[in-house]
């Protein structure tokens, strides 16, 4: 299966959880919009399609022969399986995906973190706004989620999320932190020691072989101020 995931070319976003998946997974895919005008025609060309039935509301979504899959948390129980990154009994498939439903969550919590009233004004148009929400965010929603997960991970024997081999949702919590390392260096450097299996789950994620060749490839995309993770000096205190 030659797999072909649609997203936008020049930010990591929600489609990073996804290439993170294909890489370890081994997989063979295409970044469609990364080649060119051609591959951004050709996902305008999915998303606004009037005679596609079950058109996909917005990226990322993947096209897997005739199928066609959307929303990263689906995406990721779709390819779990075939990629062996996913519990292979029912139970096991079905905790990983709330897990990634739960990831889901942070991450719109994150992005609201410089953009809390609207995403089509500019961050200087909302700031004080997105100070008074990061501190909210690192009080409350940081403690609970990574709090969250530092305990599913201590309940599964202190290695993995899930089962007893890496699956997507390991490599999507080592995207967390990566995200918040760069949006918060300094805020994360002082939260890191209350989760110290999260962190240690991303540094072992940071060196399986795959995702190592990966991150200094020029298939992964830098960090930068347009995508769900953004470094604000004066959110950062």
């Amino acid at each position: 299966m030659r797999y072909e995931l649609y997203y936008w070319p020049s930010i990591q976003g929600r489609g990073e959880f996804v290439r993170l998946a294909l890489e370890e997974g081994g997989a063979d895919y295409v970044d469609v919009a990364r080649r060119g005008k051609r591959g951004m025609s050709a996902m305008m060309k999915l998303l606004e399609s009037k005679q596609l039935a079950r058109r996909p509301y917005a990226p990322p979504f993947l096209k897997a022969g005739q199928d066609i899959i959307a929303q990263t948390a689906l995406i990721l129980f779709y390819l779990g399986p075939p990629l062996k990154l996913a519990p292979r009994d029912q139970a096991g498939r079905l905790w990983a995906h709330q897990l990634q439903l739960t990831v889901s969550d942070l991450v719109v919590h994150i992005h609201d973190t410089h953009h809390p009233v609207s995403g089509w004004l500019y961050y200087e148009e909302q700031k004080p706004a997105a100070k008074r929400r990061t501190a909210d965010f690192w009080r409350y929603r940081v403690p609970k989620f990574l709090g969250y997960f530092e305990q599913v991970i201590k309940r599964n024997g202190g290695r993995y999320a899930v089962g007893r081999s890496l699956t997507y949702v390991d490599l999507s919590l080592f995207q967390i932190v990566e995200g918040l390392r760069y949006a918060f260096p300094k805020r994360m450097k002082r939260f890191e020691r209350k989760v110290p299996l999260l962190i240690a789950l991303h540094d072992r994620v940071a060196q399986r072989p795959r995702i190592k060749a990966y991150l200094s490839s020029d298939r992964r995309i830098p960090f930068s101020q347009w995508g769900i993770y953004r470094y604000f000096k004066e959110l950062d205190a």
